[in-house]
C-alpha cells in the first residue's frame, strides 16, 4: 500500500511528497502525523538543510481535509444535541488538534521549508503551505479558503493570514470563498515567489544540487499583474463595514459585474458562519498560534451546528446546492449567536499548542 506521504531525503533535502492524487491529497490523520514525525526528525538533523513539500500527481498540492468524515461527525452531533465535550472527542476535532498543532510547527521550522503550491491548494492545503518561510506559486495556482460555502469558518490559521492582507482583500477572500492564482497570491503577500510549473522539477533538483536561495534565483520569475490587486479600491471600500449585510449592501452600490458577484456570492453563504468570519477578522489576535486556539473553539462550535451539517451535505453529500441555512436571513443572526461560537470552552478542551 503506498504510503500517503511520501517521506525521503535527497542530499541535504527532506522531501514531504502528499501522495492521495486521486483525492487531491486531501489531509487526513496519518498525513498530518506522517509529515509532524519528519519535521520534528529534520529539525535536529544537521545533514538537513531545507524541506521541501509538494503533492503527488497534476492536479494540486491539497484539496483540504476529508469533508465526508467531518460530515459524518456533524450529522451525529446536530441529531444527538451534542454539547462541547462530545463535540471535542469526535474524531474530526482530534484531526483538528493534530493538523493546528502541524501548522504551528511549520511556522516555526527553524530551516528552509519550501511549499511549492500549485494547482489546487484549499483548505488544510493552505495550512501545509501559506505558513511556510518559502512559498512557491506558478502558472497554475487556484488557492482559496472555501469554509463558509459549507457551513464552516477559515480555520489552519486562515483567519491568521488573511486579516493581515491590506485593503481587506483578506476579508473579502474569507467571506467569499473565492479562489485566486498566483500572481493574486503573491501580490497579497501569501506567497513569495512565482515558478513556472513546467520548471518546478528542475527547481526542485537545484535545491537540492545547491541552496534554496540559488535555486530562486535560477527559476523565479516577476509574476503576472494581480487582477485581484487591481480590485482593492472597491473592495476596502464595501468589506470595511461593520457587518455582513451592510457589505453586502455596499457591493451592490458599487455597480460593478465583479463586485454583484460578490454580493451574490455572500448571500448565498450561511449567514452566521460568515458573521462568525467577519467577528474573527475584525479582532485579530497577535500570533498564529493564538489564531489557531481561537479556530479551534469555533471549529468545535460549527461541526456540532446545523448550518456545517448542512452545508456539507449541499455541496458534496447529495450535491443538490441548494442548502437550507438556520437562520437563512443575514439579517437574522443576533451577536449573541456569534458571541455563542467564540465562548471559551469548558475546562481541559482548548487546544494548547505544544512548542517542539
Amino acid at each position: 500500500m503506498n504510503q500517503p506521504v511520501v517521506v525521503s531525503q535527497e542530499g541535504g533535502v527532506g522531501r514531504l511528497i502528499l501522495n492521495r492524487p486521486k483525492a487531491i491529497n486531501a489531509l487526513n490523520d496519518e498525513m498530518v502525523d506522517l509529515m509532524s514525525a519528519a519535521l520534528r526528525k529534520w529539525r535536529e538533523d544537521e545533514a538537513v538543510k531545507a524541506v521541501v513539500l509538494s503533492g503527488a500527481g497534476e492536479r494540486g498540492l491539497c484539496a483540504g481535509g476529508d469533508i465526508v468524515s467531518i460530515h459524518r461527525d456533524a450529522k451525529a452531533l446536530v441529531e444527538a444535541g451534542a454539547g462541547d465535550a462530545e463535540a471535542t472527542a469526535c474524531p474530526s476535532a482530534v484531526f483538528w488538534r493534530e493538523e493546528y498543532q502541524l501548522n504551528s510547527e511549520i511556522a516555526k521550522f527553524p530551516k528552509p521549508y519550501v511549499a511549492l503550491m500549485d494547482g489546487i491548494v484549499m483548505g488544510g492545503g493552505v495550512g501545509v503551505s501559506a505558513h511556510a518561510n518559502t512559498r512557491v506559486v506558478t502558472d497554475r495556482t487556484r488557492l482559496a479558503m472555501p469554509e463558509t460555502g459549507i457551513g464552516f469558518v477559515p480555520d489552519v490559521g486562515g483567519t491568521h493570514l488573511l486579516s493581515q492582507i491590506p485593503d481587506r482583500l483578506g476579508v473579502y477572500l474569507g467571506l467569499t470563498a473565492a479562489s485566486i492564482n498566483g500572481a493574486d497570491a503573491i501580490a497579497l503577500g501569501i506567497a513569495d515567489h512565482y515558478v513556472p510549473a513546467a520548471d518546478l522539477d528542475a527547481f526542485v533538483k537545484a535545491v537540492s544540487a545547491t541552496t534554496v536561495d540559488e535555486a530562486l534565483a535560477t527559476y523565479a520569475q516577476k509574476p503576472p499583474a494581480s487582477d485581484l490587486y487591481a480590485q482593492r479600491d472597491w473592495i476596502n471600500e464595501a468589506f470595511a463595514a461593520d457587518s455582513v449585510a451592510e457589505i453586502v449592501r455596499r457591493c451592490e452600490s458599487v455597480g460593478t459585474e465583479a463586485a454583484e458577484k460578490a454580493a451574490a456570492t455572500l448571500r448565498a453563504k450561511s449567514p452566521t458562519t460568515l458573521a462568525v468570519t467577519l467577528r474573527a477578522f475584525r479582532n485579530p489576535l497577535p500570533t498564529l498560534d493564538e489564531a489557531l486556539a481561537r479556530e479551534y473553539r469555533v471549529s468545535v462550535r460549527c461541526v456540532r451546528s446545523h448550518d456545517m451539517a448542512e452545508g456539507i451535505r449541499a455541496q458534496v453529500i447529495d450535491k443538490d446546492r441548494n442548502p437550507s441555512w438556520s437562520p437563512a436571513e443575514i439579517g437574522d443572526v443576533t451577536e449573541a449567536d456569534v458571541d455563542a461560537f467564540f465562548a471559551p470552552l469548558p475546562e481541559g478542551l482548548e487546544l494548547a499548542i505544544v512548542n517542539p
